[in-house]
């Protein structure tokens, strides 16, 4: 599937804090934790439990929470289909949709069961 101008302002307008209680949610049902999740957030944004606190209490937007983060080095090795969009295939253009997928991306491998250190990628020597 192609990303359209309106589907990126969409996902760029949406407040981060209603979303993250459903993948919090989704990972319990699964067995895993609200520190994992905080855990793989921290990694692909740099965002630590308090500053991720912070932007949930403030009701930041997507658009916000991206551009506040500093997004890992190694962000560009996750890689897959999300929601039907390949992540590798999303325009440069549409950045911000493509960070917010990378991120479902992750926390989808988590709900999962994927091991930790796979999900935190990390270049090969």
């Amino acid at each position: 599937m192609k990303v359209t101008p309106e589907k990126n302002e969409k996902v760029g307008n949406m407040i981060f804090a209603s979303i993250y209680p459903l993948y919090l949610n989704r990972l319990i049902k699964n067995d895993r934790t609200k520190e994992e999740l905080n855990q793989v957030i921290e990694w692909f944004t740099g965002f630590d439990q308090d500053a991720l606190q912070a932007l949930i209490d403030e009701k930041v937007t997507f658009r916000t929470f991206f551009q506040k983060a500093k997004i890992n080095s190694n962000a560009h090795l996750i890689k897959g289909v999300v929601c039907g969009y390949r992540i590798e295939e999303i325009e440069d253009e549409f950045e911000l949709y493509k960070q917010c997928r990378r991120m479902e991306k992750l926390i989808d491998e988590l709900a999962r069961g994927r091991k930790m250190e796979k999900i935190l990628r990390k270049e090969k020597k």
